[in-house]
């Protein structure tokens, strides 16, 4: 009886260390595994940095956007004058600076990337290109990148754009892209206030609502 035991016990013991060899993976396996994930890695690599530029570029582009609708409902909602202004073109860094029923103490404290307004205005709003858009680049006014002759629109209590107070010509349109994105996009202002982003690409049909 013992022995039957015994020969039962062993035969267990035998199938429970076949079924946790068969649970192993090998060495070879393993090297197999992990060559195949760095291949996909590096084909994968391109394609996941263009989609990262891309997203750089729709994120300054709306930002662009909101902040030049933001600066008109501070003229209308103020009842003077207020400007939207990019403050290291070509980055994506801007500031909107209205000026108020009362004017202010003292003008608006120089940032790092936005210089001080002046002293009858206020800062309602500023962002910086570090906020997700550190690569995008700005165009403005169909310039080359890096001009910075235009960098301002003004628009008035009626929420129409107006001559800027240092006669410097206003921004009539951006675009925005990255070294390497494939998905450039622009933001255009209409001379009665109305802000539009769109997508400049010559494969959209000229139907297409996200076409310029």
């Amino acid at each position: 009886m013992d022995g039957q035991c015994g020969v039962l016990g062993n035969q267990a013991g035998r199938i429970m260390l076949s079924k946790s060899k068969q649970r192993g993976v090998t060495l070879i396996e393993l090297m197999i595994a992990v060559v195949i994930v760095g291949v996909l890695l590096v084909l994968a690599a391109p394609s996941y940095s263009t989609w990262i530029q891309n997203q750089q570029i729709r994120t300054a582009a709306e930002s662009i956007l909101n902040g030049i609708q933001v600066t008109r409902n501070e003229a209308v909602k103020n009842n003077g004058r207020a400007r939207f202004v990019l403050c290291n073109a070509p980055l994506s860094s801007w500031q909107v600076l209205a000026i108020p029923f009362t004017a202010p103490a003292a003008a608006p404290a120089a940032t790092a990337e936005c210089g001080a307004g002046t002293a009858t205005e206020l800062r309602m709003q500023e962002r910086s290109s570090q906020e997700g858009s550190q690569l995008a680049q700005l165009a403005i006014n169909n310039l080359p990148i890096g001009d910075t002759t235009v960098t301002t629109v003004t628009f008035n209590s009626l929420g129409r754009v107006v001559a800027n107070a240092d006669a410097s010509a206003s921004i009539t349109q951006v675009d925005v892209s990255t070294p390497t994105g494939d998905r450039p996009l622009r933001v255009t202002v209409g001379a009665g206030g109305n802000t539009r982003m769109c997508d400049p690409s010559p494969l959209l049909s000229a139907t297409d609502p996200r076409h310029c």
